[in-house]
């Protein structure tokens, strides 16, 4: 299986202190990959990279797509999701005011063929893309399990309604590669069980590769293929789930030792 994303000697500092040091790994084509370390440990630093929120003072960050393999340092942040490179944040991230369908084409926005004039005047290749994508939008929020709120606005709709909103959202991209920052915060031990059964199945039926990072250790250890730990922005261990669980080094760093 060939890789999809390679992370080369990434370091980035934030006033002198070393977020990122030297780290590498790769995520490999259709795996669910998990990204675990303490609070502090660079994990969020590390996809802000990746997705080039921050630039890295070293390193590179190769991403395949399907014109090739490309290093996504030095690009704008508006061409990652056009390599079909998307993200979700860790604090949900909705316009309240809009419905929850609105706030899931706006991921569409950028694939839009049809020039503002068109738009404005409803012309037929205008009239024929909006329902092409209101199609794609209700079709994620039905995979999703919400399509009956499609038209109540964000605001005021449960947590994990607007959780599973911005993921409708990021399937609209057609994406390779998604990396979901925390996606189980603030989810019930129920909700997190669902969450599980979702990631399976959006990599299954969208035929993506997932990234992930998360604190809930049973929602990682459950779902991922494969898991890579780091510690102080460097890099700790990196296997299967039982792999890292029976690591003594991951046991004394991050996990606890049993006593």
């Amino acid at each position: 299986m060939s890789d999809i994303l390679r992370i080369e000697g990434l370091s980035i500092s934030f006033g002198g202190l070393k977020a990122v040091d030297d780290l590498s790994f790769s995520v490999r084509e259709g795996e669910i990959f998990g990204l675990i370390g303490p609070n502090g440990a660079g994990k969020t630093t590390v996809f802000n990279c990746i997705t080039q929120f921050y630039k890295p003072d070293a390193g590179k960050v190769f991403f395949r797509h399907k014109d090739g393999e490309i290093n996504l340092v030095g690009r704008k942040v508006h061409q990652i999701i056009s390599y079909g490179l998307v993200r979700t944040f860790q604090n949900v991230e909705v316009i309240r005011e809009l419905s929850l369908l609105d706030n899931v084409l706006i991921g569409a926005h950028g694939a839009f063929r049809a020039t503002i004039f068109e738009q404005a005047l409803k012309l037929p290749r205008a009239r024929r893309e909006e329902r092409e994508w209101r199609a794609k939008a209700e079709h994620a929020l039905e995979f999703m399990g919400i399509a009956d709120r499609k038209d109540l606005p964000a605001g005021g709709q449960p947590y994990g309604v607007l959780k599973k909103t911005e993921l409708a959202r990021a399937l609209m991209c057609a994406p390779n590669l998604i990396i979901l920052d925390e996606p189980a915060a603030g989810l019930n031990d129920n909700e997190t069980d669902a969450l599980a059964a979702l990631i399976r199945q959006i990599r299954d039926e969208y035929n993506c590769t997932i990234l992930l990072v998360e604190h809930d250790m049973r929602l990682v250890m459950g779902v991922c293929d494969r898991i890579c730990v780091i510690s102080f922005g460097k890099f700790l261990a990196c296997g299967t789930a039982a792999e890292i669980r029976d690591d003594k080094t991951v046991q004394e760093a991050y996990l606890g030792e049993e006593e």
